[in-house]
């Protein structure tokens, strides 16, 4: 019996060793104004196999959604985005001013020191699903860079 027990658990660690899994590095949320309605967080992701972000969830607001922003006729627009494919072993970097996870309807500011804690949902490609939990560092809002004097 304990033989049977000890095979099974090696196949069943085995099989573990086996799973997909997506590398997340540098987690970060962008602190936010008081009263402020949403935030945005920040991290970059590396599949071994190739796999799709498909959702974030977070206590932290209402909703949470994936996000891209880009330039359109002179216009930085934001949307929502279905997905964010992570091909296999390329590095795919969510960052200002570009894909992103949003969190719209915020409970509370986003205050620089304290974490944020989400949970990502990624699908394989036979559809299996995984959640990682990610706690991300929330950062202090950078100031504007002061345009420099003007010389005459």
């Amino acid at each position: 019996m304990k033989r049977f027990v000890f095979t099974c658990l090696t196949a069943s660690l085995s099989l573990t060793a086996l799973a997909d899994t997506v590398k997340i590095s540098d987690p970060w949320a962008r602190a936010t104004a008081p009263g402020a309605p949403a935030g945005g967080a920040f991290m970059s992701l590396t599949a071994d196999a190739n796999m799709t972000l498909i959702a974030a969830e977070s206590k932290a607001s209402k909703v949470v959604e994936l996000h891209t922003m880009k330039m359109e006729n002179g216009v930085m627009i934001m949307r929502a985005v279905p997905q964010i494919d992570l091909p296999k072993g390329q590095t795919v970097s969510l960052k200002p001013g570009g894909l992103h996870v949003m969190l719209i309807g915020l409970h509370a500011p986003l205050k620089a020191g304290e974490k944020v804690d989400m949970t990502l949902r990624v699908k394989d490609s036979q559809g299996k699903e995984q959640r990682l939990p990610v706690a991300a560092e929330i950062r202090a809002m950078k100031p504007a860079a002061m345009p420099a004097a003007h010389m005459h």
